[in-house]
């Protein structure tokens, strides 16, 4: 039997930082003391870059080695090439091998995992590159603190091969598109191009200034949708396989902020325990924040070979995905 496992995985994060006030309350209650932030120069692909070739190092792998590189963003290079493509022009991988990019945020990883899975699992190729980077604060205006002090860039990668242990396991998936307004950056697509009218800045009732090209969060839409959709499809995910929490070594949820991960946890009962967050440091880094948060805890020794994960991303889209795997 054909199995996709993970090999290894790392992450990138810029050297710029910016720290946010630790006696703010809002701070204290999102949980997020600094982030990461790229230079004005430097872009998604290059934080995915970083980190393939830290992967690569630690593996001790070519890039010849790697069949298909699937990168996660929302912050591409240009329109189109697609960055998939440059970057495996930049890591030198063999030009047989698959390349191709989706746009997804927070979800996006656990997406990313179920596609490795069925590219590997197919016999379509032996292994896959899942890169994710993403640079929001090239969206978001300093001026806006709704999203001002939450997001971080960052990139990741991650190394999946065919294996005859299980790995990648069981994934629950959810899309709701009528909620695509509720974090958002209006303009700069084909619909709504970036003009002198989009650039002009508005402040809103709560003080926060933004124009039509800036990164736009109803955070307390954002906030009922996840309590309405993350515990349900906690919920549906153990129940198609009758499983319970302890069954699991560990829980990661994507690290969209403190306040609403301790809220999520608490309504979907899950033991302290098994629950990671790992976001002072680095903030919501989006499509980077699981890989991430996993990298961390195996380096802490909270997931060692052979534990059974549960991994949940869910946001901007709306869309939510989860899955079960064995490290």
């Amino acid at each position: 039997m054909a199995y996709a496992r993970i090999k290894g995985i790392e992450y990138y994060l810029p050297k710029k930082i910016v720290k946010n006030n630790s006696e703010d309350r809002t701070v204290k209650k999102i949980g997020i003391l600094q982030k990461h932030i790229v230079e004005e120069d430097e872009y998604a692909s290059d934080l995915a870059v970083n980190a393939a070739e830290k992967l690569f190092n630690n593996l001790n792998l070519s890039p010849n080695d790697i069949d298909f590189i699937l990168y996660c963003t929302q912050s591409p290079d240009y329109l189109l090439p697609t960055t998939a493509c440059m970057i495996q022009n930049r890591l030198g991988i063999k030009t047989s091998a698959g390349a191709l990019d989706f746009n997804l945020g927070c979800s996006g990883y656990v997406y990313g995992l179920s596609m490795a899975k069925g590219l590997i699992e197919s016999g379509q190729v032996k292994n896959v590159l899942l890169l994710t980077g993403e640079t929001y604060s090239k969206y978001i205006n300093a001026k806006d603190r709704s999203v001002e002090l939450l997001f971080g860039d960052a990139g990741s990668a991650t190394f999946l091969e065919y294996s005859e242990i299980k790995g990648i396991d069981s994934f629950v998936f959810g899309t709701d598109g009528s909620g695509g307004e509720n974090l958002i950056v209006p303009a700069g697509g084909l619909r709504k191009p970036v003009n002198e009218e989009a650039l002009k800045e508005v402040t809103d009732d709560f003080g926060n200034t933004r124009s039509q090209a800036n990164l736009y969060m109803n955070g307390a839409e954002i906030f009922n949708f996840t309590l309405k959709e993350v515990p349900k499809t906690v919920n549906q995910l153990l129940e198609k396989h009758n499983l319970t929490f302890k069954d699991f070594n560990r829980v990661i949820f994507h690290q969209a902020n403190q306040h609403m991960l301790k809220y999520l946890q608490k309504k979907a009962k899950i033991p302290d325990d098994l629950f990671a967050i790992q976001m002072e440091d680095c903030g919501n880094t989006v499509s980077s924040s699981i890989p991430i948060t996993l990298k961390r805890e195996i380096e802490e020794a909270n997931i060692r070979k052979g534990d059974r994960l549960l991994l949940v991303g869910f946001g901007v889209g709306y869309s939510w995905a989860a899955c079960t795997l064995y490290y």
